[in-house]
């Protein structure tokens, strides 16, 4: 596997692989620009298949970043890191490791959480570097996961008053992809502007306590594709819009919290 010539890389300036003996961690930092600043994202735990999956999300998820910070006018640039395990069989020493990684890349690369990923994890990489946010103690912001479902709540507004001409989601039909902490705040949101909800995840407890909450109705995974919804939010993981999943939106309107959509 040549990550110079794989079809994601984009003049990523360094990507840096990391395995710690005594934890079994094994990690990707990839920097793909540091020209408006230290680069800045998030550290996903996956089961990855495979390496070449592990490198091709790096490199997607590091892009993405580098024009999250442009656009938003940030003196940032972008970074990914993405570890290969289960977050089952995530331990504190792990996240210590990925600490040391991140300390390892001297302030050019600031780490955050990300899919899998909590508050507490940031804790403990905190403990081996100061490069890290979304940490609850000192001058911390904590979970980060709040405040970017109301930007795509905000940003899901904007989209359909532009498309649907409507400026209020009273019994407006969304299909929510993914009930991690930012698909599930971004159903609270809804719920209480009156949309009516379909979800789906892979944890079904997270599905079933949507369906109590908001009264959202349970759809299988694959099948989220399908439904007769107004507006398709995405809010687990990337890739999802292809050339086999496009053709079955129904949706008007695309507008979710998955990078790489």
């Amino acid at each position: 596997m040549s990550v110079f010539s794989h079809k994601e890389f984009d003049q990523h300036e360094q990507i840096s692989f990391f395995h710690d003996k005594e934890t079994g961690m094994r990690a990707i930092i990839a920097l793909h620009s540091t020209v408006l600043g230290p680069a800045l994202g998030g550290c996903r735990l996956w089961a990855y298949e495979n390496d070449e999956a592990a490198v091709k999300d790096v490199l997607r998820l590091s892009k993405g970043m580098t024009y999250k910070a442009a656009i938003t006018g940030l003196p940032l640039g972008g970074g990914k890191s993405v570890m290969i395990g289960d977050k089952k069989t995530k331990t504190a020493d792990m996240m210590r490791a990925m600490g040391r990684a991140v300390d390892a890349m001297g302030g050019r690369y600031i780490v955050a959480e990300d899919v899998g990923t909590t508050v507490e994890d940031m804790s403990h990489i905190n403990s081996m570097t100061r490069h890290v946010v979304g940490i609850s103690h000192g001058a911390g912001s904590g979970d980060p996961s709040p405040t970017t479902a109301l930007g795509v709540f905000t940003g899901l507004k904007a989209a359909v008053r532009f498309r649907l001409g409507r400026n209020d989601l009273k019994g407006l039909k969304v299909a929510v992809q993914g009930l991690g902490n930012v698909g599930y705040n971004l159903c609270r949101h809804l719920h209480e502007a009156g949309a009516q909800l379909f979800v789906t995840d892979m944890a079904p407890d997270r599905v079933d306590m949507a369906s109590r909450e908001f009264g959202a109705m349970p759809v299988a995974l694959n099948s989220i594709y399908d439904v007769d919804a107004d507006v398709f939010a995405p809010c687990a993981l990337g890739g999802i819009i292809n050339d086999e999943t496009l053709p079955r939106l129904k949706a008007k309107v695309v507008a979710g919290a998955a990078n790489n959509q």
